[in-house]
């Protein structure tokens, strides 16, 4: 045997089913589409969407609410996290993301005020909240805003 005669088993392989060879052939005629209408047309699908020529459920319901197009998503760290920083080490935004704290810079980090902190540190990012400046300062450490 070789590849010129190998064959597929019995059963496993159907015919295409040939329509509109005449009526003979039992698919003649309107080619097993039924009679007329949009199904019957060559293209003719309806949409996934389509609800029978009622109001669809999207007209149907109200619009709400709104999505700002010029919406700056800012990475936030809180004081809290700092924690994992040694005494006397600078923190800004390529710091954070070797630690793992912030998984994308995006339009900026934000430092915020939940939590403690217990060691002085020098903060360096472009946007510090008033809370976390005072216990970052009330530690002992520094806080340069801007980047």
């Amino acid at each position: 045997m070789d590849l010129a005669h190998l064959r597929a088993p019995k059963g496993a392989v159907k015919k295409k089913k040939r329509v509109g060879r005449g009526d003979g052939s039992g698919h003649g005629g309107t080619s097993c589409r039924g009679h007329k209408g949009q199904r019957a047309r060559s293209g003719g699908k309806v949409p996934p969407h389509f609800e029978g020529g009622q109001m669809p459920m999207v007209r149907r319901l109200p619009k709400k609410g709104f999505r700002n197009i010029f919406r700056q998503e800012m990475a936030i760290v809180n004081v809290d996290q700092l924690k994992n920083f040694p005494e006397g080490s600078t923190v800004d935004a390529a710091a954070l993301l070797e630690k793992g704290l912030v998984k994308k810079v995006g339009c900026g980090i934000k430092l915020l005020g939940r939590g403690e902190i217990d060691r002085p540190l020098t903060i360096k990012l472009p946007a510090v909240s008033s809370n976390a400046r005072k216990k970052i300062e009330a530690a002992g450490g520094t806080v340069v805003v801007g980047n």
